[in-house]
């Protein structure tokens, strides 16, 4: 079984818009209107788990009246202090309903231009690994400095590549990946837990070397972060580019 988690909890600071980024709207749709349709429509995602704040469900519940046409949402999730925590409150959430080989895969919300043949080619791609990442490779020459003012050196941007979503990992797998860096106290997540560290989903699966996968991305699978995002975005799903 495979079951998307989408990450609707993100507040879009860096947009400056006056509400969060995937519930802003294009041709009379949210954003993540799209990436429900898109999951919804593919024959091999047989889930759809939202994170997304109780704010926003009547919103969302629309949407999925109006684009889930195959009826695989199956429940939300509470966005926690960091997406990390998000996606650990998903897994968390599916422990009754996903099996421990089962497939999850974590998709951002504003990243609507996915496509079917992107789904089913990382699936398949997993077939013996624990972990699929999209990557591309960097086109631009990269420095590392040490105080964030000079140039200390210069990495080898060949062996440099940057991740996208959807991630894929086995779920067993990686629910306890994340379980490694959680720490509890009276039953509640410390604010020491390592979990707080994590920037990307694919980190607790290195950290616990897990058997990954890289394939190439896409450069059309943006994600929707700046107003030059959005108008990109908007040009595409009004069709002034072709």
């Amino acid at each position: 079984m495979n079951t998307v988690i989408v990450l609707a909890g993100g507040v879009g600071r860096r947009l400056g818009a006056d509400i969060p980024k995937q519930y802003l709207k294009i041709s009379s749709r949210t954003i993540l209107s799209y990436v429900i349709e898109l999951f919804s429509s593919s024959a091999e995602i047989d889930n759809i788990q939202i994170v997304a704040d109780k704010f926003w469900h009547e919103l969302i519940k629309n949407d999925i009246c109006q684009y889930d046409l195959k009826h695989k949402f199956i429940g939300f999730s509470q966005p926690g202090l960091t997406r990390q925590l998000s996606v650990y409150n998903a897994l968390i959430d599916l422990k009754e309903i996903v099996k421990y080989d089962d497939i999850i895969i974590i998709h951002d919300a504003v990243r609507p231009f996915l496509t079917l043949e992107n789904i089913s080619e990382y699936i398949n791609k997993l077939n013996g690994y624990e972990g699929v990442i999209p990557t591309l490779p960097l086109k631009d020459t990269v420095y590392f400095s040490e105080d964030g003012q000079n140039i200390t050196s210069l990495i080898n941007r060949n062996k440099i590549i940057a991740g996208q979503s959807p991630e894929l990992f086995v779920y067993g797998k990686y629910l306890q990946a994340n379980e490694k860096l959680v720490s509890k106290v009276s039953g509640e997540i410390s604010e020491k837990s390592e979990i707080f560290s994590i920037n990307g989903s694919a980190e607790p699966a290195v950290l616990s070397n897990m058997n990954l996968r890289t394939v190439q991305g896409s450069d059309e699978n943006f994600k929707i972060t700046t107003n030059a995002d959005l108008i990109r975005a908007k040009n595409i799903l009004e069709g002034t580019v072709k």
